[in-house]
């Protein structure tokens, strides 16, 4: 069963802005070390940005910092990213994942969970 659900992908212009989130119907996200993955064709699949149980550290990719936030909304048990300035070199299919370590990874093999991904493109 797919317990982790990736929305808010789309086509966007480069310097644009745009919203993912995952949303969990069976897991309650604060529980989790929660984490965004992407993997554009012919790449390794690699880590863009990590959240906290409590919110309270985040961890981002020097390729994004500065430019993609991470952020928890607890009343809609929901994990976003906020992308701004987005640039060709982001698009790809973006994946959430949850972790039951105590502490962040930014490595694939530390999550347990994974959504199915959602794609994003940046036209330039």
């Amino acid at each position: 069963q797919v317990q982790l659900v990736e929305s808010g992908g789309g086509l966007v212009q480069a310097g644009g802005s745009l919203r993912v989130s995952c949303a969990s119907s069976g897991l309650t996200l604060t529980s989790y070390i929660m984490a965004w993955f992407r993997q554009a064709p012919g790449k390794e699949r690699e880590f863009v940005a990590l959240i906290s149980r409590s919110g309270g550290m985040t961890d981002y990719a020097d390729s994004v910092k500065g430019r993609f936030t991470i952020s928890r909304d607890i009343a809609k048990n929901t994990v976003d990213l906020q992308m701004n300035n987005l640039k060709p070199d982001d698009a790809a299919v973006y994946y959430c994942a949850a972790s039951f370590r105590s502490l962040g990874s930014r490595s694939s093999g530390a999550y347990s969970y994974w959504g199915q991904g959602t794609q994003v493109t940046v036209s330039s």
